[in-house]
């Protein structure tokens, strides 16, 4: 073997984090299970580092490694095949070895490598004894057998330490994004209220008034500004971060109407139509009015950022078989591939992305957690092409 494929070896090796730790309770019940089979005082699940084999699992050993230059199973892993030795002291290449002419005395060894799904032979599962021995064609497929357990264990201990490393480095990730966006948005929103405050009081000093269609447009894009930096705080909340609501009762319809004002000055320069079905009924709900309103409005101006000029947005309130608001679009739809993700924090799908639809794909997010405070949810469905149908759910 070439020192870089023994490197990638050792690397592979080293990521299931097994070396010097405490011995898994599946590879000694392993060890005990393969010594009963085969009838030996000893077994092992070996693994062979650059210096040193290591006891992942054990039965009737004392030692928890021993030097990689008496270790039969690295012998084993490096041909990469099963290895029967009858009887150390009559073989020649083991005669010799200070585990074989001194404590535990090794006269029968068999191996058979563990051979992981990337191809690397990382030791062998192997049994041994104070005695000669042999096996039988039936005992070495049975000794495979065993080989390929261990091995899947080694697996699996691997995925789960994955699995953790990437729960830790997600809660990193998670607290880095939340701090920068609490980080710029009171960066924003310090100056950005001052110069807000500001231009009132210049909009109010007669002796400027001429300068009032200078003022104007400043202070529309302040506001703006600041709807930008509290659309990213309502949809950034730290994860398990309660969303408090102050319930009162409201009719649904009532609700819808000020979430359509609300959206109607997106809607007039693109030149789509919002329709507002009637009321069938007059329904109370109790809720909290303003985060439902927003939670509404979002889904609103989703369908009318996602619909051509000429297109219709249907809006209407059901109360059958529990209360709901339908927004209803004719715009370009969700693709089946993107509907699991659309509620996902930042998520932008590829129609966002090509017709430039302003947002930083926080608006659903929002409408999902304002409906699950409720004790509700958000569903979506959309034939790709042929529009989407948005419905807020409430218990």
């Amino acid at each position: 073997m070439s020192d870089a494929d023994e490197e990638a070896r050792l690397s592979a090796l080293h990521s299931y984090g097994v070396l010097d730790a405490p011995r898994p309770a599946e590879l000694d019940d392993l060890t005990r299970l393969a010594a009963s089979i085969f009838d030996t005082a000893m077994s092992a699940v070996s693994l062979v580092d650059r210096d040193r084999q290591w006891f992942a699992g054990k039965t009737g050993l004392a030692d928890d490694e021993t030097s990689r230059d008496v270790s039969f199973c690295s012998r084993t892993a490096a041909a990469r095949e099963q290895l029967v030795v009858p009887d150390a002291r009559a073989d020649e290449h083991f005669r010799s070895y200070s585990n074989v002419t001194g404590d535990p005395h090794i006269r029968f060894y068999a191996g058979s490598p563990l051979i992981d799904d990337d191809g690397f032979a990382l030791g062998a599962l192997c049994v041994i004894d104070e005695r000669p021995g042999d096996l039988g064609p039936r005992q070495r497929e049975a000794l495979s057998t065993l080989s390929r357990q261990a091995t899947g264990h080694l697996s699996l201990m691997r995925s789960r330490l994955v699995v953790a490393e990437l729960g830790d480095e997600l809660a990193r990730v998670t607290q880095r994004e939340e701090d920068l966006i609490a980080t710029i948005s009171h960066e924003l929103r310090t100056p950005v209220t001052a110069i807000q405050g500001y231009l009132e009081l210049l909009a109010d000093d007669e002796r400027l008034a001429g300068y009032n269609r200078l003022v104007e447009p400043i202070h529309r894009n302040g506001q703006r500004l600041v709807g930008m930096v509290d659309h990213l705080l309502n949809g950034t909340r730290p994860a398990g971060a309660p969303l408090l609501l102050h319930r009162m009762p409201v009719e649904l319809h009532t609700v819808l109407a000020a979430a359509v004002r609300a959206v109607q000055a997106v809607a007039e320069p693109r030149g789509v139509e919002i329709v507002v079905e009637p009321a069938t009924q007059a329904s109370v709900v109790s809720v909290d009015v303003a985060r439902l309103t927003q939670a509404v409005q979002q889904l609103v101006r989703n369908a009318v950022l996602f619909t051509a000029p000429g297109g219709t947005v249907t809006v209407r309130a059901v109360y059958s078989p529990a209360p709901a608001i339908e927004i209803a679009d004719t715009g370009v739809g969700i693709p089946a591939d993107e509907l699991p993700y659309v509620f996902q924090r930042f998520f932008r799908g590829r129609h966002a992305r090509r017709q430039a639809v302003p947002g930083v794909g926080l608006g659903l997010h929002i409408a999902q957690e304002a409906a699950a405070a409720h004790g509700g949810r958000v569903t979506l469905s959309s034939a790709g092409g042929t529009g989407t149908t948005a419905r807020l759910t409430l218990p």
